[in-house]
């Protein structure tokens, strides 16, 4: 008797590159000119990434694959292939509307050769039970693949941000500029006080002059952070001189009553640096 379940996996093995080919046309169907033109150098290796999708079902057909083994094969497709798609930046919406192309073109294959060899309901079912759920399930591994990525990308863009929004500039030996720009929230400050005392630590600080003047508003949030980095740099032996403290901040810094009268402060940066290097 034959297998049909495995001869219907030899099948989808054979034409799995013309099916590829289908999926490819149909889902760029309305693409015309420069659109379909950029796509040009990409458009092979899109077919062979279909078709060797397409392939999975095959094999899981053919050798008759158990559940989970099947599932681990398209979880694994599904990560490679989002992390892909993520970085040639299709967006997730355009790139999961290729799910239905795939179950149309893959199950009209399979009904040509069912109704060919005049094969029973039975085998019918029993393809669905297959091969929809693994579809359904490369779908979701593509999508938290792709959103993993996303997430990733996000990261290392705010860390990067963090890094340069501390920069501290070394003026000559023992002597570096912080300057601070835009807001603080808790997250910067946190980072704030780590790479200060990492950079006074590593270039031997005896004065930093914390700069201001990009900061437009301090409220009782800020200045606390701001006086338990000045008092961290001081366990270091570093003296933090603060300038560029706008007119409207330091009305606002007045009408909080916090209290700077302990710090050193200086009208500008020019102030701080021209009285540094004179002592």
């Amino acid at each position: 008797m034959i297998d049909e379940i495995g001869f219907l996996g030899e099948k989808i093995l054979e034409h799995k590159l013309a099916i590829a080919k289908e999926v490819h046309e149909d889902r760029l169907k309305g693409i015309t000119g420069e659109e379909r033109k950029q796509l040009a150098p990409f458009e092979e290796k899109l077919i062979n990434i279909r078709a060797h999708f397409i392939g999975l079902f095959g094999e899981v057909l053919k050798n008759h694959l158990d559940e989970k083994e099947a599932f681990e094969n398209f979880s694994q497709w599904g990560k490679e292939t989002g992390e892909m798609f993520f970085s040639l930046k299709v967006p997730l919406d355009e790139a999961l509307k290729d799910t239905r192309y795939y179950r149309i073109f893959l199950w009209k294959t399979l009904k040509n050769e069912i109704m060919k060899h005049n094969m029973s309901a039975t085998t019918i079912f029993k393809i669905g039970e297959i091969i929809d759920p693994l579809l359904d399930h490369a779908a979701y591994s593509f999508s938290l693949s792709y959103v993993d990525y996303h997430q990733l990308t996000l990261e290392r863009a705010k860390s990067a941000f963090l890094e340069l929004s501390v920069p501290v500039v070394p003026l000559r030996k023992g002597t570096a500029i912080l300057p601070l720009v835009g807001d603080i929230d808790t997250e910067r400050a946190n980072y704030l006080m780590e790479q200060t005392l990492e950079s006074a630590n590593k270039l031997q600080l005896q004065q930093l002059i914390l700069d201001l003047s990009g900061v437009f508003i301090i409220d009782t949030m800020v200045a606390d952070q701001i006086f338990k980095v000045i008092d961290a740099l001081k366990l270091l032996g570093v003296e933090t001189i603060l300038t560029g403290i706008r007119p409207e901040v330091s009305q606002t810094i007045v009408s909080l009553g916090l209290d700077f009268s302990s710090h050193r402060v200086k009208g500008s940066l020019q102030q701080a640096i021209e009285e540094l290097f004179n002592t």
